[in-house]
């Protein structure tokens, strides 16, 4: 449990947003709200009239109507919101016009050959201007509302700008890593068909330019036998390499640019003609488990709701604001970034290592005056190895420090501030690809304390359950459920119903979406996140800790993936094949994380059984690296590889991830049911395996 004195006071809670909506609650609906515990109570028993007022107070522009959501309903229902609504996200994105207020600032990471790189830069004017041109340009190729539009590109001005053309005229976004592996992003693009794609021709990460058009070409040749139409590529040219030859396999950004200037199509004196559809229009798909996995849709009205709650009404963000969030094009955050344009503010971005130079990012804190800094808790793990920004740099405009993608541990806390900013607003936020916003996080107006997560946000009735389905008692861990519907609940998996899909694809996704989330637990949505709620203090109505996956999710570094992916390259690279030479092969395996560092962070452990009786060889453990790193990202590649003899499975033919993740973590063979097991006798080598594996980190 987390010490009782604040690390972080709120100078005026009464001052904040938070509490001026608490206010404007009391006056419309005749309430005697008196903290946020009472306001987040009040939110999650009238989710109607809560999001009702929340569109009200963030200014969504579009046309509200009068139907919000049905009350009564259960998250399972995934009951329609806000039915009579018409709105474009993109619109909402742009509403600052100003020709001197900066939108975008692009910076690069130094290298050898140019150790100064100058910043990019755009107004909101000018960003306008590019997304108008992007409009024009991909409706002259004939898109139409309900297309996707894809990339495979880094951090830059242009993917942001033809994020919000794609979303202008409604088609669905679609974006990949430029890190992320060819082969995985052909998983990705394949099972949504992307008519266009946006790429670079190259990127650069630990001072080194990586090309990236090699990559390009290996995903396109990939696609040409599976895409019904051929995606028409456009490649930014990054001037980070000679432009490339091979013009006739795509087009440059410039020219695609120009003829976009050259016609008015989707404009209309001079403005865009924005798609305004329904609140539930499909507005991006993101892959659950990192690289590849279910193509989860997000709907519109709900990206831009949440998105405007957190910022305006619970972060108190502003058009004042320099905000700079660490991330890549492939991962949610980077969503949760862009969709800070709608508040008028500046917005950094930066696509290189963050850990070359330690100094580098906290550098630009004080050249860009950034006032809202987000990262991962591994980043300030590693960071509080061996530098202390305070002692480097000034740090005068940092207000809020924002950290995900893994627990924050209580010694991180102590290190933001010890050696960062002793009255900074640290938060610790959890939600996920699922919901792509936020389930638990910040708050202007309430105190942080160690180790915990402010509060659960406003409108996200998130509680805890046991095994068999009840609430667990305060301070008893339990599986993180929302047991009342919320607007950022993910339209389903991809195919939806509606299109041209084959009525038993359409049919699986709905039924993967009901066993993803709604499965265990009759009626509420279940996250797959252990965690324990704390006792209310500061009005908070109780903060949150987060203690882990409760599913079989990898987490290296804060970079969540799917087991399944390490199983798709084995089978692909190293499976038996029926009359060949069984050297080399593979015949079974099993992928589990690992805890190290004190819970901070884990480690990929990948267990193989061999066929033919062969012996694990560092050649061949040296193979399955190089062929995951290659297919997959650096992150996939397993920290251990280790020869066992059986692999264990349920009586229903399924991997047993979970009990041997336990297992290894120090878990006793009596946490483990054996009867629901086809093998149990293979466990006791696991049991042995772990010890030798904790004693390598130092864990009991």
């Amino acid at each position: 449990m987390s010490e009782e004195s604040p690390l972080y006071v709120p100078p005026d809670p009464k001052a904040t947003r938070c509490f001026a909506f608490l206010n404007k609650v009391n006056a419309k609906y005749n309430t005697s709200l008196k903290s946020y515990h009472d306001l987040y109570t009040w939110s999650t028993q009238h989710i109607d009239f809560f999001w009702s007022l929340v569109w009200d107070e963030v200014t969504i522009v579009g046309y509200k109507g009068n139907h919000v959501v049905d009350n009564q309903a259960v998250p399972a229902a995934n009951p329609p919101w806000f039915q009579e609504a018409r709105l474009n996200w993109a619109e909402n994105i742009l509403l600052c016009r100003s020709e001197h207020k900066i939108a975008l600032i692009q910076i690069t990471e130094p290298t050898p050959d140019c150790p100064i790189p100058p910043d990019r830069h755009v107004t909101y004017a000018q960003l306008y201007a590019i997304v108008a041109d992007l409009v024009s340009a991909l409706l002259k190729l004939g898109l139409k509302p309900g297309d996707r539009v894809a990339s495979y590109s880094s951090h830059c001005i242009e993917n942001v700008a033809a994020c919000l053309a794609a979303t202008a005229i409604g088609c669905i976004w679609v974006s990949a890593a430029a890190d992320f592996g060819a082969d995985g992003v052909l998983e990705r693009f394949e099972q949504v068909q992307p008519r266009v794609i946006f790429s670079v021709d190259a990127v650069v990460y630990n001072a080194k330019v990586h090309r990236h058009l090699s990559k390009l070409e290996t995903l396109l040749s990939g696609l040409g036998g599976h895409c019904a139409l051929q995606p028409y590529v456009v490649v930014i040219q990054t001037g980070l390499c000679e432009p490339s030859s091979q013009t006739g396999k795509w087009e440059s950004w410039d020219d695609f640019i120009a003829k976009g200037r050259a016609n008015v199509l989707g404009r209309k004196n001079g403005e865009i003609e924005w798609s305004r559809q329904g609140f539930d229009w499909p507005l991006w798909i993101l892959f659950s488990s990192g690289t590849t996995g279910v193509p989860i849709v997000h709907r519109a009205g709900g990206m831009l709701l949440q998105a405007k709650k957190e910022f305006v009404i619970c972060a108190d963000l502003n058009q004042e604001d320099v905000f700079f969030y660490y991330t890549t094009t492939g991962w949610m955050m980077w969503n949760f970034l862009v969709s800070g344009l709608s508040l008028g503010c500046t917005l950094v971005l930066y696509d290189g290592s963050p850990l070359k130079d330690p100094a580098f990012l906290w550098s630009l804190v004080d050249r860009l005056g950034i006032t809202i800094f987000g990262t991962s808790a591994k980043y300030l793990d590693q960071l509080s190895k061996g530098y202390k920004p305070r002692e480097h740099h000034y740090l005068t405009t940092l207000r809020h420090i924002y950290s995900t993608g893994s627990p924050l541990a209580h010694a991180q806390f102590d290190y933001v501030y010890r050696d960062i900013h002793p009255n900074v607003l640290l938060a610790s936020i959890t939600g996920g690809t699922d919901i792509c916003s936020l389930f638990a996080g910040m708050c202007t107006a309430l105190p942080v304390y160690r180790g915990e997560i402010q509060c659960r946000m406003l409108g996200m009735a998130v509680e805890t359950y046991s095994p068999d389905g009840e609430k667990t008692k305060q301070g008893e861990a339990g599986e993180l459920v929302c047991i009342r519907p919320f607007p950022c609940m993910p339209l389903g998996f991809w195919p939806l119903p509606g299109g041209d899909a084959p009525e038993e694809a359409v049919k699986a996704a709905l039924e993967r979406f009901n066993q993803a989330y709604f499965a265990e637990y009759e009626h509420v949505w279940r996250h797959g996140d252990h965690v324990l709620l704390t006792p209310s203090r500061g009005g908070n109505g109780g903060g949150l800790i987060m203690l882990g996956r409760s599913d079989g999710v990898l987490n290296p570094g804060g970079v969540r993936f799917g087991s399944s992916e390490i199983y798709e390259v084995l089978e692909a690279c190293f499976a038996p094949v029926p009359g060949h030479t069984t050297a080399d092969k593979i015949e079974d395996a099993l992928v589990v994380g690992q805890a190290i560092g004190g819970g901070v962070d884990e480690r990929v452990i990948l267990f193989l059984k061999l066929s033919g009786g062969k012996l694990l060889s560092m050649d061949m453990e040296t193979k399955i690296k190089a062929e995951i790193r290659a297919r997959r990202t650096a992150r996939h590649v397993p920290a251990r590889i280790v020869q066992v003899q059986d692999i264990p499975y349920t009586l229903n033919g399924k991997r047993v991830e979970v009990p041997v993740k336990k297992i290894i973590n120090g878990a006793p063979l009596s946490s483990v049911n054996l009867a629901t097991l086809r093998n149990p006798e293979c466990l006791a080598e696991y049991v042995r395996v772990g010890e030798q594996l904790r004693g390598e980190v130092g864990q009991k």
